[in-house]
């Protein structure tokens, strides 16, 4: 009888067990927190003191850490406006509208995130916040549109009797120490600071003190934007340390009261002193409204010149 082979059993296609592994291990990691710093002459120093103090949401959520400046910091950020003024104030009316517009596009470019600061520091939802920063791009813009037609709707010739021709042009006051609102972060914050830079002044800035990140984060826009470094100089910290400094300051020749609550009156008589002309605006402004003017012109100077024309 002929031997019957028997067919191979199938391979088993059962998968292997897999390598026994170790579980992963818990993560205790501690997240690293920001600490934002000044933004003085187009530079990001720490505060001379090394103190910084910090930033939490409208909640109470730690947020980051902030640079707290200093009177000594006040000073620095005076010389450096200073330093900045005459180049800045030389600049074509057309060259800075051009900047400021450069700088609308910067924080366009950084929305998502003005969108996130705005909603912790004001414990908002997400769609006013949103409306907020839109604002604040549009303000840039806004004032951007304005630096070519001061000039001409705040100057013109004069009619004067006899042989001579009058005419009068305004011009930048010299450096503005801007108090920001404390309760709009972002928005009152462009809405005190663009106009005063688009007349050709250069301004220090005390931040919120309350919200300072919408005004750090401010600063990292302008220092990739196209203006020159000194021109803002953005300070956080609290206001009523910095504020009498920059009111008594012999070289500050303005001051703008935005976010200076109960100290307005204290910081007027210190401004008295060296004649510092002062803003002291209403107690709580539409920061939505298209203001015109009425910011630019406390920060202007009128000079009229008188020539002689033949007859």
């Amino acid at each position: 009888m002929a031997d019957t082979a028997t067919a191979p059993e199938p391979a088993s296609t059962a998968p292997a067990p897999a390598p026994a592994t170790a579980p992963a291990p818990v993560s205790r990691r501690l997240p690293v927190h920001k600490t934002y710093k000044l933004y003085l002459g187009g530079a990001f120093p720490r505060s001379e003191s090394g103190r910084s103090i910090p930033v939490t949401s409208s909640d109470g959520a730690h947020l980051a850490n902030a640079a707290l400046a200093s009177r000594k910091d006040a000073r620095d950020a005076v010389v450096a406006a200073r330093s900045a003024f005459g180049p800045w104030a030389a600049r074509s009316a057309q060259l800075r509208g051009q900047i400021l517009y450069r700088i609308a596009e910067m924080m366009e470019g950084r929305r998502a995130h003005f969108v996130q600061e705005t909603v912790d520091a004001q414990g908002i939802d997400e769609a006013p916040a949103q409306d907020l920063v839109s604002a604040a791009i549009d303000r840039w813009v806004y004032y951007a549109g304005w630096t070519d037609k001061i000039a001409q709707v705040l100057g013109g010739g004069n009619p004067v009797s006899g042989p001579y021709e009058n005419n009068s042009s305004p011009e930048p006051t010299g450096v503005v120490a801007v108090l920001a609102p404390q309760d709009s972060p972002l928005l009152g914050l462009v809405s005190v600071l663009a106009p005063v830079i688009a007349a050709g002044n250069t301004a220090v800035v005390v931040a919120s003190e309350r919200a300072p990140l919408p005004a750090v984060t401010l600063a990292e826009a302008l220092a990739t934007s196209d203006l020159p470094g000194g021109v803002v100089n953005i300070l956080t910290g609290r206001t009523a340390e910095l504020a009498p400094t920059l009111a008594a300051h012999a070289d500050v020749n303005a001051l703008d009261l935005a976010g200076a609550g109960d100290l307005a009156t204290q910081l007027e008589t210190a401004a008295a002193a060296t004649l510092t002309r002062v803003l002291r605006p209403e107690p709580f402004p539409d920061w939505h409204a298209l203001p015109g003017l009425a910011r630019i012109t406390p920060f202007l100077e009128t000079k009229t010149v008188w020539q002689t024309v033949g007859r």
